[in-house]
């Protein structure tokens, strides 16, 4: 049996730790659905999947994704990775505005679920394996991810 290969720890562990989080949270979310658990359970887990999801969006946007942009140079894969995180952005703020009673809420947050597992196998196929392939630091951005994304948290919980 062979050994899996050996963790770098960088920037797309960080990125990708951050996927299987919230494909957890998703699951769970499913689980309630179809147990028809209560709305004030789903609209709190539904409201923790948007904040993690918003903020990963956002340490990509501004950190990983520039980087990325210089060094890969795949712009198409760029710009492909930006437009579906707008159309999440949107899926986003259509179910944080929404009660869990509404007769459509479960069904966006499941659709918002299938479409992130299309936009993180995209992102771990391509664009991770070129980021691993490319000259970037991925040391480096993995601090500047984590800390971001430790302001953006903090920030997302003060406003809660």
């Amino acid at each position: 049996m062979s050994k899996a290969p050996p963790k770098k720890n960088d920037a797309v562990d960080l990125l990708d730790a951050d996927h299987i989080a919230v494909k957890k949270l998703f699951q769970e979310f499913n689980k309630l659905a179809e147990a028809k658990a209560s709305a004030d359970k789903r609209k709190a887990l539904a409201d923790q999947i948007c904040r993690e999801l918003s903020v990963h969006a956002q340490i990509e946007e501004e950190i990983f994704y520039p980087a990325a942009r210089a060094a890969i140079h795949d712009d198409p894969l760029l710009d492909e990775a930006t437009v579906e995180h707008q159309t999440a952005k949107d899926l986003i703020a259509q179910i944080e505005s929404m009660g869990a009673e509404d007769p459509l809420f479960d069904a966006k947050v499941i659709v918002l679920g299938e479409y992130i597992d299309h936009h993180v196998k995209e992102e771990r196929e391509e664009m991770f394996e070129k980021a691993r392939k490319s000259k970037m630091d991925l040391l480096t951005l993995k601090e500047q991810l984590a800390a971001r994304k430790e302001e953006l948290m903090a920030q997302q919980e003060a406003a809660a």
